[in-house]
């Protein structure tokens, strides 16, 4: 399952992502969302935990939950929408 978890502080990096989640079980992929052009954290990012009981276990126990001192989103991600074409 795709886990998207979001108002992270900007300092997380992966590992700590990883760590976080893996209390809860098997984590295959952590990932942290950045800025293209700054590469600073965009404050979200997402787990990938292939066993669905451990992940809806780990969204329920984490969501709004302290992470870094901020209340963290946590939540089944969503498939990604297709974007229009950038026009330049």
């Amino acid at each position: 399952m795709n886990i998207y978890v979001g108002n992270l502080p900007y300092s997380t990096d992966r590992d700590e992502l990883r760590e976080i989640f893996t209390a809860y079980g098997e984590v295959s992929a952590a990932r942290i969302v950045t800025d293209r052009e700054t590469g600073r954290s965009k404050g979200f990012g997402f787990v990938e935990m292939p066993n669905d009981a451990e992940a809806k276990s780990a969204i329920e126990a984490l969501n709004g939950k302290e992470i870094g001192g901020r209340k963290a989103v946590i939540n089944e991600a969503r498939p990604r929408e297709e974007r229009a074409p950038r026009k330049f």
